[in-house]
């Protein structure tokens, strides 16, 4: 039997990029309540005390400086950020926020009433049933995230933790199956007068809680913050960047990522929406029998509405051939631009909420958020294939 160690990791919403990509996301949300129709690109710095916005927006509504700096204020207080070097009422904000490229936008709202893709490049959407959750995602990267969730569900009655943390996760596998933790690293902020002992007390209590049951590792494979002591975390320990974890934001790299960020953009941006249509591709495929893992890539031009390549790998795993597979899909779903923002309802501000522990493997929301995760075409690929 083939036996081997994959890891991967996770970031709190507390991470300084992080708050950058929920800064991102806060303000496209703002945006598209506004006008449905906007086109966004807005990425985010954060350091000591000092966020800094730049990109492009093209909408009939001006939001003014005020409104921008309430946002961005607003998101930091929500993290939990009141800290001396990174506080929501102390931080400078310096806005260049500016109109998009008129070059770009005729390509996206094309003459012909097409809409084109608003970048070229290449997207990844994966699925798994290598463990036991309905989410069908690599497992490592569930438990990484869902350690961190459940650490900031700690936060609410916990005086001495803080917003910052990350986690890591090394799992065993056994002909392709999860089956114990091998190690597991979790580090988090806390307040100065906190003791290492308190802090690895609550830690390992979130590990016992988040891991399946007889998966927890040996105590000398449980790291909890190895450097003794995180006081000065966040931004001010960190500058933070919009779109830097793609690989904590997808599938822990356990399958090739098309190198596109997510948060600040549009659905326009191909980077965002088609990887986001591959993943709900890939799990229909994965809930619905077909495949024990599914991997599709999707390829765009800039300006042109139809993809220029579909490709499907199911691993040897596939009960129809991955070119049955490709023709299948293509017809059950429109992967066009202006077909996945219908089919995924991505005209509403749904993405403040992907900022932090995953654009996948999230329960879909009454309110349209995460509608990728929706296995609800399982019959029509299968009805395609016949």
């Amino acid at each position: 039997m083939q036996e081997y160690l994959f890891t991967s990791e996770s970031v709190a919403n507390g991470h300084p990029d992080k708050v950058c990509d929920t800064i991102s996301d806060a303000l496209l949300d703002a945006y598209l309540r506004q006008d449905e129709n906007a086109k966004v690109a807005i990425e985010t710095l954060a350091t000591t005390n000092q966020v800094v916005l730049a990109g492009e927006v093209s909408s009939s509504y001006k939001m003014t400086t005020e409104e921008t700096d309430y946002i961005v204020r607003s998101v930091i207080k929500e993290i939990g950020y009141e800290q001396h070097g990174f506080h929501y009422k102390n931080v400078n904000i310096d806005n260049f926020i500016h109109s998009q490229s008129a070059d770009i936008r005729q390509g996206v709202d094309r003459s012909d009433g097409l809409l084109g893709a608003g970048d070229q490049g290449i997207m990844f959407g994966y699925a798994t049933a290598e463990a036991e959750n309905t989410f069908l995602m690599p497992a490592a990267v569930f438990y990484a995230s869902r350690l961190l969730m459940n650490l900031k569900e700690q936060r609410k009655t916990c005086d001495f933790l803080r917003p910052d943390a990350k986690a890591q996760v090394t799992l065993a596998y056994r002909d392709g199956k999860p089956y114990r933790a091998d190690s597991v690293v979790l580090s988090t902020q806390h307040s100065s007068d906190a003791s290492l002992d308190e802090v690895k007390e609550l830690a390992l209590k979130v590990i016992e809680q988040t891991l399946p049951e007889n998966w927890l590792p040996s105590r000398d494979k449980i790291f909890i913050n190895p450097t003794g002591r995180f006081v000065t975390g966040g931004p001010d320990g960190d500058t933070g960047l919009t779109g830097r974890k793609i690989i904590v934001d997808t599938y822990g790299g356990a399958v090739p990522h098309g190198g596109g960020a997510f948060s600040g953009k549009d659905c326009t941006k191909v980077d965002r929406s088609a990887a986001y249509m591959a993943r709900y591709m890939a799990k229909n495929v994965v809930a619905a029998g077909l495949a024990e893992k599914c991997l599709i890539q999707l390829a765009y031009a800039i300006g042109v509405a139809y993809p220029t390549a579909m490709y499907v790998n199911t691993f040897g795993t596939g009960k129809v051939s991955d070119s049955a597979l490709v023709q299948a899909l293509k017809e059950v779903f429109d992967c066009t631009p202006a077909g996945i923002i219908k089919t995924l309802g991505l005209r509403r501000p749904i993405f403040k909420i992907t900022a932090s522990y995953g654009h996948f493997g999230r329960a879909v929301g009454e309110d349209g958020t995460f509608s990728w995760e929706k296995t609800d075409k399982t019959k029509d690929i299968i009805n395609a294939l016949r």
